[in-house]
């Protein structure tokens, strides 16, 4: 079952990327704050890195202005998630979380089957909002889309 806007984020130990790599946990990380979490498909895959994460860094600011911390999410080892970071530029605070066996991404309810493109079991694309630990905002996107859940789209959102 997706988890939905009123629940609690579940606790996972998930691999935490601010240029190294350290274990966390996911009630952690989102404890006590406000947390804008992005999940997309994969690191080094053309909408992922041409458009999601860059419109997150394009707008790390303003949500820092705001007060919220941002982290992206995605099923791949912490490794490919910090050599991803580096190619991308992704400011220090913004935390990559490297979900290798998709256990955080599962607990969501956010999974994606890409065994047909070759991909497995991945996270699809969405973003959410969180204020100590409890969803506020969900937005899934449809196949193929990149609408709802951009930076953009998450900003506008939240002002509501």
């Amino acid at each position: 079952m997706t988890i939905q806007p009123g629940n609690t984020i579940p606790d996972t130990t998930i691999q935490v990327i601010d240029g190294e790599i350290r274990p966390g946990h996911t009630a952690e990380l989102f404890a006590g704050r406000k947390v804008l979490l992005f999940g997309l498909p994969g690191a080094f895959t053309p909408t992922c890195s041409n458009k999601h994460l860059p419109g997150y860094i394009s707008h790390y600011a303003e949500f820092q202005q705001r007060d919220i911390s941002v982290m992206c999410l995605a099923v791949n080892d912490a490794y490919v998630m910090q050599a991803w970071a580096a190619a991308q530029q992704v400011p220090a605070g913004l935390l990559m979380l490297a979900d290798g066996n998709a256990s955080f991404t599962r607990a969501l309810g956010l999974e994606l089957d890409g065994t047909a493109f070759g991909m497995g079991l991945r996270t699809r694309r969405f973003a959410l909002y969180a204020e100590d630990g409890v969803v506020r905002l969900l937005q899934v996107e449809a196949p193929g889309e990149l609408r709802v859940s951009s930076a953009e789209a998450m900003l506008a959102a939240i002002s509501h």
